[in-house]
């Protein structure tokens, strides 16, 4: 017989079995669907990580950190990197060691991480955020990905770029329609005053007062960015970001971390972190030993990369482990199927044999009748994952939408997953009909042709 016969034949068997055929194939579909959904999660999670640190070119940047900073973010797991080798007094981070690190070789920009608390009024809505003042070479570099509009040209333009979550937040919904429009910023300052008011101190102690007063600036919005999906210390944490220029003759409470209030009286005052982008990643070692040998800590996203790699094997692994499950069970369906079929065509089987058929033959029957309900299988269920994961995406985008975070592709789907799908598929589909194939062959056809 021809591979065609087989194949008209495989059809022709299972057809007179729709229901049957049905249910079994349908197993194999949940199981192929939930296999390739769990896989393409996995590798949808992956992409998204690494297309969003490749486009803003985050594998660049080091950051030094402080003593301060350093000591707090020393006990966070995710930060243990940070430890310098010696616990001899670390160098302020000021200016001077800002100009002398942009000397160094492969060094391409380095600003510090300088961030105030403040209140927005956009209209009639009002928002508190924290505001991040970023020199205008990184506003116009990779990292600040622009939705509408553009950056701000100079350091000391009276322009922010504000992110399109806080716009949601402010009720603004289309970004094209924020370009141009005046943003009051409301800084917070120090105001003793509070104190020397008849029952201040208890009126602060009580909270029904704080010792603070505001300073209300007027900008104009020059674009609008992505907000930033990252926390720890990456060089965009904020929602509003305005030029040093400008933040410098603003009156604030500034500050970029809550240990800078703790700094000793006579310690010298510096930044508490310091974002470091060089043009290679080569260049990454030589600026960490750089500050190393000054008494700082550094962090680098480069050197979590392998860590990161693991724990996405790990979560492949499980998620693999999930679909496996469905995929035994529809295996067992195959072979309950192929049993029961030839015990219905036991004398079936033996009319072909008593007329010279051979056990090669009647093996090859049973195995294109598998590989046949694992090909449907595979095909069905590898829509099925692609429709289900449409549907989930769906959801979760509507639910970041509604929290300000930007559009998210779950889920991806390689050429190499959906021609694997049906390909394991055929593959699971012939191995849970070997026994039912054997059994099959192994038929006497003299009693077989007895058989009632």
């Amino acid at each position: 017989m021809r591979i065609a016969d087989y194949i008209e034949q495989s059809f022709f068997n299972l057809w007179k079995k729709k229901l049957r055929t049905f249910l079994t194939t349908f197993g194999v579909v949940i199981g192929i669907g939930a296999l390739v959904s769990m896989i393409s999660f996995g590798k949808g999670m992956q992409k998204n990580v690494k297309d969003q640190f490749e486009k803003a070119a985050l594998f660049n940047y080091v950051t030094i950190i402080s003593n301060s900073e350093g000591e707090h973010l020393a006990h966070s797991p995710r930060h243990r990197r940070v430890e310098p080798e010696s616990n001899r007094p670390g160098r302020v981070l000021d200016d001077d060691f800002i100009h002398e690190i942009t000397q160094l070789e492969g060094v391409e920009l380095a600003f510090p991480e300088r961030r105030f608390p403040a209140n927005l009024k956009l209209g009639e809505k009002e928002q508190f955020a924290l505001v991040q003042v970023l020199p205008t070479d990184v506003c116009r570099s990779k990292l600040m990905q622009l939705v509408v509009g553009k950056p701000y040209m100079s350091d000391n333009e009276n322009a922010v770029i504000i992110s399109d979550s806080l716009l949601r937040r402010l009720n603004i919904k289309d970004p094209k329609s924020a370009i141009g429009r005046k943003i009051e910023v409301a800084t917070l300052i120090l105001d003793l005053k509070n104190f020397l008011k008849p029952g201040g101190i208890i009126s602060i102690l009580a909270g029904k007062s704080l010792p603070f007063s505001e300073e209300s600036y007027t900008f104009t919005i020059a674009g609008v960015c992505e907000r930033a999906g990252f926390h720890g210390p990456m060089p965009l944490r904020s929602d509003v970001f305005i030029p040093p220029g400008t933040a410098d003759q603003m009156k604030k409470l500034s500050s970029t971390s809550i240990w800078d209030f703790f700094q000793s009286k006579g310690e010298t005052k510096g930044y508490s972190m310091l974002n470091v982008r060089v043009s290679s990643l080569k260049y990454i070692d030589s600026v960490k030993a750089y500050a190393e040998d000054q008494g700082l800590r550094t962090f680098a996203l480069v050197d979590q990369l392998e860590e990161m790699k693991t724990a996405f094997l790990v979560m492949d692994m499980f998620l693999l482990a999930v679909g496996m499950i469905a995929i035994v069970v529809a295996s067992l369906g195959i072979i309950n199927t192929m049993v029961m079929s030839i015990l219905e065509r036991y004398k079936e089987i033996g009319i072909m044999k008593a007329v010279g058929a051979t056990n090669r033959d009647v093996k090859k029957i049973f195995f294109f009748e598998s590989g046949v309900i694992g090909f449907a299988g595979g095909v069905f269920g590898l829509i099925l994952g692609w429709i289900v994961s449409i549907l989930i995406n769906r959801v979760v985008n509507h639910i970041l939408s509604k929290q300000g975070a930007p559009h998210v592709d779950c889920f991806a789907f390689p050429w190499w997953l959906c021609l694997g799908a049906i390909l394991f598929s055929i593959v699971v589909s012939l191995i849970a009909g070997i026994y039912p194939t054997l059994r099959a062959a192994r038929v006497d056809p003299i009693v077989a042709l007895r058989h009632d």
